[in-house]
């Protein structure tokens, strides 16, 4: 059996091998010949073409056809053999004038043949042999089968059965043979076919047949034995054609793995030859495929430790491959306990940072099968793992969705037990452990145990730690982590929350703004006067309260002077008193603020403070922050907070920053701790 070269690609197939026809074509494709020119190409062309007539013209059993038929098809074989003028010779129509010559030349009842008969087998043979090398591109094999040559060569495998045996009906069905493996190389539509057009029991049936260059192994018996071969030749032969029998049929697998072939295959987990060792990691991953209890066999019988030390191999496929294993094997419950036991999560890990789309895919598959056993909740954490899966660069579509449902599955997992070893693990850690574990939880648990993990069991503090520290990477996972919290923790942040009406109270309306009806006190504003009512001003804020029933001179006053507000300002002002409303815009929100803060107008002060955050940037935030410190506006310093975690990573560009994060962290520390305290949930941890 000639030597097999495999491409693997996905794990959703099986990828089998691309045969090479023989010793020369396999040395000959060593280095790949450069595309050809333009006049070369028509040279080929034109090649091709006189042998497709030399064809057309010679399908008759008169020796001289037979001879110049024979000639064509092997020029054209020879021309196959450079892969990039495989199509000029399709063009050239050479698939339709080798089809027909897979069938012998009929014979009429007036043609004289001389027996034997001249050249017999040989032009089939050579036919078969140059579609075969066409075969191994995949955009021709279609074209073949179209071409009718599927039910020609099964006929082939077939012309043993007269009893006759030689050299070359013997050569012409190992052609045919390869020819049909060609075509269905890979191709699941072509697999079909040849079973419809009766292939399979010839192809079976010559597994008894006795040469040995048919069928070298001698069955499945003799294919096991050789997987236990000391020569990495016999044994890379054996488990790739185990491989595609196994890939074959759901009741050839089960024969396999009655046969004894498990055992043998494991062991080529630690074989010299990688090509074995891959071969045999995506057999096992098949074998594990839909059977649980095979699941378990293999990790018993000491799969594991080989397909993880694979990872950690610098050759791709080798790594690709035993993930494809390991995500298999991981869908067992104790599996996953038993590969992260064995050291398999970090190497895990490690590979989500290959730019390799199936190997980071096959990775985060058997992460997302590890991440099942609340056992490895902690190992995921205490590893690194949440913040490598949060941070990772993934190639394709379902590789992100996979990484997501892993995140999710963690998730779901931190409550009970997990939870309350995690929060042992903060307790008596190193700093930095501590620290991955709080950044995990921030991200993870549920907004219930936020109080019991962040304020009674210290959780806020390593956050904050990370804030104020000087590494860079550090405030920021901080940052994260905490603005996490905070979106957790409250339904509506004050960034975009509306604020609540006003306390209830009584509102003398819209008509009596600056209204000279019952008025009984005036306020002489910019030169101008307001007309107001005292007991509208009483009822809305202690300012005014004081003023009139204080000892405040303005107590009797009739004109009351007001020297440092802009009489638009204080419309705007007395309107919302009298009516528990106004229009607030950003040119005149920060003076109203002042104004409210000045009279102590708690409900106007919050309209002020909402609609001044929505207008908070990168460049004004440390001055919006003053202005919340310099007039007490609380909504508008957590709004500052929650921006500026958000933001944390375009601020840390910004010159200040630093300065603005140490002297923020205070009020950080508060505003969390008021939010958390909030919670209405606390599990008793």
């Amino acid at each position: 059996m000639e030597l097999h070269k495999r491409h693997v690609h996905s794990l959703s197939e099986r990828k089998g091998q691309k045969r090479k026809l023989d010793d020369q074509l396999h040395a000959n494709r060593q280095i790949s010949p450069p595309p050809p020119t333009a006049d070369e190409r028509a040279a080929i062309l034109c090649q091709a073409s006189d042998q497709v007539r030399v064809l057309d013209s010679t399908f008759t059993w008169n020796e001289a056809d037979r001879a110049a038929a024979k000639r064509a098809t092997h020029t054209l074989a020879d021309l196959a053999k450079n892969e990039e003028v495989a199509n000029v010779i399709v063009e050239g129509g050479a698939i339709r004038a080798l089809v027909r010559h897979l069938q012998a030349p009929p014979i009429g009842d007036d043609d004289r043949v001389q027996k034997p008969l001249p050249f017999e087998h040989e032009v089939e043979k050579g036919s078969a042999f140059a579609l075969g090398l066409l075969a191994v591109k995949p955009e021709h094999q279609q074209l073949i089968v179209d071409s009718g040559a599927l039910i020609h060569l099964v006929d082939l495998l077939k012309r043993h059965k007269n009893g006759l045996t030689s050299r070359a009906i013997n050569s012409l069905i190992r052609r045919a043979a390869d020819a049909i493996t060609n075509l269905a190389h890979e191709n699941s539509s072509i697999k079909t076919r040849v079973r419809m057009e009766g292939g399979i029991p010839p192809l079976v049936h010559l597994l008894e047949f006795a040469d040995p260059k048919i069928v070298e192994c001698n069955a499945l018996p003799n294919l096991i034995l050789m997987l236990r071969s000391e020569d990495a030749a016999i044994h890379y032969e054996a488990v790739g054609v185990i491989g595609n029998l196994v890939h074959s049929s759901p009741n050839i697998k089960k024969e396999v793995l009655l046969a004894g072939a498990l055992q043998p295959v494991i062991g080529l987990l630690s074989s010299c030859c990688s090509e074995s060792q891959r071969e045999a990691a995506l057999l096992l991953g098949q074998f594990a495929a839909t059977d649980s209890d095979c699941k378990v066999h293999i990790v018993q019988r000491g799969a594991v430790q080989p397909l993880i030390e694979m990872l950690q191999s610098p050759d791709v496929q080798l790594q690709e491959m035993s993930a494809f294993a390991l995500g298999r094997l991981a869908q067992d419950t104790h599996n996953q306990a038993g590969l992260a036991h064995n050291g398999g999560l970090v190497p895990l890990l490690n590979l989500l940072d290959s730019k390799n789309g199936s190997l980071q895919h096959n990775a985060a598959f058997a992460l997302y099968g590890l991440a099942d056993n609340e056992d490895n909740v902690s190992d995921f954490i205490r590893v690194g793992g949440v913040q490598r899966l949060q941070e990772g660069e993934f190639i394709v579509q379902a590789t992100k969705d996979c990484v997501a449902k892993t995140l999710k599955r963690l998730e779901e997992k931190i409550r009970g037990r997990v939870l309350k070893h995690l929060l042992y693990l903060m307790r008596v850690s190193e700093k930095g452990l501590q620290r991955r574990i709080a950044l995990a939880l921030a991200h993870l648990c549920s907004a219930g145990d936020q109080r019991g993990i962040f304020i009674e069991h210290h959780g806020l503090e390593l956050l904050i730690g990370l804030l104020g520290s000087s590494g860079s990477k550090q405030q920021l996972d901080g940052a994260v982590a905490l603005c996490k919290l905070a979106n957790k923790a409250s339904t509506l942040s004050p960034m975009d929350a509306a604020p609540l009406s006003p306390t209830p109270q009584v509102y003398l309306g819209e008509k009596f703004v600056n209204n000279a009806t019952l008025s009984d006190v005036t306020f002489l504003v910019e030169g101008k006067r307001f007309y107001a009512h005292r007991i509208c001003l009483l009822a809305s804020s202690d300012a005014f309260r004081a003023m009139f029933d204080g000892g405040y001179r303005e107590k009797d006053a009739k004109d009351i002077e007001i020297p440092n507000i802009r009489w638009e300002i204080f419309e705007l002002m007395m309107r919302f008193i009298y009516t528990g409303s106004t229009e607030i815009t950003l040119d005149i929100a920060q003076d109203l603020l002042r104004a409210a803060d000045q009279y102590l107008l708690e409900g106007l002060k919050r309209l002020c403070e909402y609609t001044i955050a929505k207008d908070i940037s990168l460049e004004n935030v440390s001055s919006m922050y003053e202005l919340s410190e310099a007039f007490s506006a609380i909504s508008l310093r957590h709004s500052c907070i929650l921006f500026i975690l958000e933001q944390f990573d375009k601020l840390s560009a910004r010159p200040g920053h630093s300065l603005l994060i140490q002297r923020i962290i205070p009020e950080i520390r508060n505003y969390f701790i008021k939010v958390l305290m909030k919670t209405n949930s606390c599990n008793r941890l």
